[in-house]
């Protein structure tokens, strides 16, 4: 021990590592674990204990005298000092910053916090009878709306509208993120809802009807404004887009990154070779490893491509001047190296869909028969409350990741008030004809029906996508 310490020094040195040996404590500050601040118990203890050694054993420390008091309020200050430290040493970081910090770590990263989309509602009327042969016309969700000035706005969910439901309030939420999106009908006409996007596929159906009638007719009333807007991203969502931020611009991941941000992407992935090896090289199979070199430096005049896999959410349009491939195109053109050219191809959604029997507790179901409590307000509510478990967990996976059994299972067990679940099925909606590799060896009828327990494999170009409809979900 150095000479030049005092005795008080010596034995509040003492003392503390009297403290650390009866506390269990470990080390304090910045450790290999973090940051660890030292806790209000250990400061009072430590002030306590150097009280003793400097004013003698017999000190008056218990809980109304003077000094204790005193002693309580600087160790409450010195672990308001150890919290602050603590909190500044987190904010240094992006894996552990929250806040107005996390912000400054994302700018730095030229990644501003993003907006969130804002929501609302509107109501779909029939606006004439559907012919005899059309007894319900339904709107999927994803379907896209516009407004005269130009805004965009989608379906939350999937609207069936007959001669016995003319009439739907469904929600709605805006294509594009941000607080201009926040559209207000009353404060602006230019900003409601009031007509289908002409070129979104989705609604095929409703176009075909209306060239058939001659008339309108579903009627969109938007009275009541869109509002979240103005909201930013959450920590958590946040942190991780700054996590997963490229630090170098000339990457795969740069692309990657930038176009998982454009409005309507899913997924994305950026591949240069889906199968390996390219066979249909003249040199493979006759290479003298001998006799030349094993790569050379890449001719920067020759083009080389590469494949950018897009997977949309059902709110997106693939084709047009202000489609997702367009937008795409348009968001990795500078970020492209040199000589290299992004071929953006979209991905196979393949639907999927569930089918089984309920055993439902504690929901005032009503008593009949299977019809009638299916057709119960509550029983349609928690099928609703289920499909949207079930699409948390589909639309969560990655491209080719086959959709697991047990996994559904799951998501539907941890619903409240479902008891159990049998009979349990998956179901297959292939693509459409224009994308079927007729290769595959996979049926291509409107329904595939998978045996209890089996999972859906899916290719490494395919990405799932569930299909908005419960009523194979029966409650029995």
């Amino acid at each position: 021990m150095p000479d030049d310490l005092s005795t008080d020094t010596v034995d509040i040195l003492a003392i503390d590592q009297s403290v650390i040996t009866s506390t269990g404590s470990a080390g304090f500050g910045i450790t290999a674990s973090g940051f660890v601040a030292k806790p209000y118990a250990r400061l009072l203890a430590e002030k306590l204990a150097t009280a003793r050694a400097l004013l003698g054993d017999d000190l008056d420390l218990t809980g109304g005298s003077v000094i204790r008091k005193l002693l309580e309020v600087t160790a409450l200050e010195d672990a308001r000092t150890w919290a602050a430290l603590a909190s500044w040493y987190d904010n240094s970081f992006v894996v552990s910053a929250t806040g107005a910090a996390l912000d400054r770590l994302g700018e730095e990263l030229g990644l501003p916090r993003p907006h969130e989309v804002a929501h609302g509602q509107v109501t779909l009327t029939l606006a004439t009878a559907l012919p005899d042969d059309v007894p319900t016309l339904t709107l999927p969700r994803g379907a896209r709306m516009l407004t005269a000035g130009g805004h965009h706005a989608a379906l939350d969910e999937t609207v069936v509208l007959s001669a016995a439901s003319p009439q739907r309030t469904v929600a709605v939420s805006a294509f594009y993120p941000g607080p201009e999106h926040n559209l207000d009908p009353a404060a602006e006409p230019t900003e409601r809802l009031e007509r289908w996007h002409p070129n979104d596929p989705s609604l095929a159906d409703l176009f075909a009807l209306e060239e058939r009638l001659a008339v309108p007719v579903v009627t969109i009333t938007h009275a009541e404004p869109l509002t979240g807007g103005e909201l930013r991203w959450p920590d958590v969502r946040y942190r991780e887009v700054a996590l997963r931020a490229p630090r170098s611009l000339w990457r795969v991941d740069a692309i990657e990154f930038a176009v998982s941000l454009i409005p309507g992407v899913r997924q994305v992935v950026v591949r240069d070779s889906w199968s390996g090896l390219d066979l249909s090289e003249s040199v493979f199979g006759g290479f003298r490893f001998v006799e030349r070199l094993f790569s050379t430096e890449r001719d920067i005049a020759s083009p080389y491509f590469v494949s950018v896999l897009v997977a949309p959410t059902p709110a997106a349009l693939w084709e047009g001047p202000d489609g997702l491939r367009a937008a795409v195109e348009a968001e990795i053109e500078d970020l492209r190296p040199i000589s290299i050219f992004p071929r953006v191809e979209r991905a196979q959604e393949v639907g999927i869909g569930i089918a089984g029997l309920l055993t439902v507790e504690g929901l005032p179901l009503p008593a009949g028969s299977t019809d009638v409590v299916n057709a119960s307000s509550p029983a349609r509510a928690l099928k609703v409350r289920l499909l949207d478990r079930v699409r948390a967990y589909v639309e969560g996976l990655r491209f080719g990741e086959p959709v697991r059994w047990a996994e559904v299972l799951h998501a539907l067990m941890n619903e409240p008030g479902v008891a159990d679940v049998t009979d349990l099925r998956l179901l297959r909606y292939p693509p459409g004809l224009d994308v079927v590799d007729l290769t595959d060896l996979a049926t291509v009828d409107d329904l595939e029906t998978f045996s209890c327990g089996e999972n859906i494999r899916l290719l490494p170009t395919q990405v799932p996508v569930l299909v908005d409809d419960d009523t194979r979900l029966v409650v029995a």
